[in-house]
């Protein structure tokens, strides 16, 4: 029987671009872990999608029941709409963040996933607790760089 997870996740960009971090919660039955993580330059959207990697690239086993909530349309959408897919098929021409996505992917297909939207700042426990994390990932000192962000 596939394990079931929860991941809550958030990402969070000052300047956007500018300073960023994302935040995951994932839990399972009574576990439950944090993560979090910053770069010096980076956009809000780029730390969304890399929260919910982050959240699915820590699952210890593959084929696990996956539910991803995020406050992230642009992540969301991508996915449940199947937009993702066809820009696969367009070998993400024209397409933001291509390194991300294609990370994505390759981690999606290993679970089975289903990504439900949630109102930001709406007093959802997990998700403001991403998003103090996210904020406090973002204001870390001596960020790396994001290597896969462009400036446009």
């Amino acid at each position: 029987m596939p394990h079931k997870i929860t991941i809550y996740t958030d990402g969070a960009a000052s300047g956007n671009p500018g300073p960023g971090g994302f935040g995951v919660v994932l839990m399972s039955g009574i576990h439950r872990k944090e993560i979090a993580g910053g770069y010096r330059l980076t956009t809000n959207n780029r730390m969304e999608l890399l929260a919910v990697i982050t959240g699915l690239e820590a699952l210890k086993s593959d084929n696990c029941q996956v539910t991803v909530y995020t406050d992230s349309r642009y992540v969301a959408d991508a996915v449940e709409k199947g937009w993702v897919f066809a820009w696969e098929k367009k070998g993400f021409k024209g397409k933001k963040n291509p390194d991300l996505w294609i990370r994505f992917l390759n981690v999606f297909r290993k679970h089975q996933v289903k990504m439900v939207w949630i109102k930001g700042h709406a007093a959802i426990p997990e998700n403001e607790r991403c998003d103090t994390l996210a904020v406090m990932a973002s204001q870390g000192n001596n960020l790396p760089a994001d290597n896969g962000y462009i400036a446009e």
